[in-house]
C-alpha cells in the first residue's frame, strides 16, 4: 500500500478558497480523498494561533480528521502586517519524511515550495502531489509538482 505524508499550509488555502470561492476547505473530504489512494502515515496542518474560539474549534476538527495541528503565534506588527509564516517549518518537516514514504502531498499555493519538490521528486524518489486554487497557485509550484490537483467546488464545505 502506498504511504503517503500530507503537509496542509493552513493560512494559504485558508485565504485563497475564501477570496476565489466565498467558502470554506473541506478537509474531511480531501482526507477521503486522499485515503483511497493509500496510508496516510502522516498528516501535519500549520497554523497562526489566535486563540479565539472559532480558531480553536477548527483546529479540534483537523485533529479529529486525524491531522496534527502545528502553531506559531500570530505576530501582529506595528505597522498593521502580520507574521505567522510556516515556509521554512513544513520544508523541514516534507524534507525529513520524503525518504520514509511514497508520496507528499502539500496544500499550498506558495511558489516558495517549488525548489521543495524538485529536491524530493530528485533525491528521494518521491510523488510531489500539490492540492491548490488554480488561479492563485504559482506556475512554478504547479510544474514542480508530479501532479497538480485544482481546488474546486468539489472540495469546497
Amino acid at each position: 500500500m502506498k504511504k503517503i505524508a500530507i503537509f496542509v499550509d493552513v493560512q494559504n488555502i485558508y485565504y485563497t478558497t475564501r477570496d476565489t470561492f466565498g467558502r470554506q476547505f473541506n478537509y474531511r473530504k480531501l482526507w477521503q480523498q486522499i485515503s483511497e489512494q493509500g496510508e496516510v502515515v502522516l498528516a501535519n496542518a500549520y497554523a497562526t494561533h489566535r486563540g479565539d474560539d472559532k480558531q480553536l474549534k477548527f483546529q479540534n476538527a483537523l485533529k479529529h480528521i486525524g491531522f496534527n495541528v502545528k502553531l506559531k503565534p500570530f505576530i501582529q506588527r506595528s505597522d498593521g502586517s502580520a507574521k505567522g509564516d510556516w515556509d521554512v517549518g513544513i520544508t523541514i518537516d516534507v524534507m525529513t519524511v520524503a525518504k520514509d514514504v511514497d508520496t507528499v502531498v502539500l496544500l499550498s499555493g506558495d511558489g516558495d515550495f517549488d525548489l521543495l519538490l524538485e529536491r524530493i521528486k530528485r533525491d528521494d524518489g518521491v510523488s510531489a502531489e500539490v492540492y491548490g486554487v488554480p488561479l492563485l497557485t504559482a506556475n512554478s509550484l504547479i510544474d514542480s509538482a508530479s501532479a497538480f490537483h485544482p481546488i474546486d467546488e468539489s472540495l469546497l464545505l
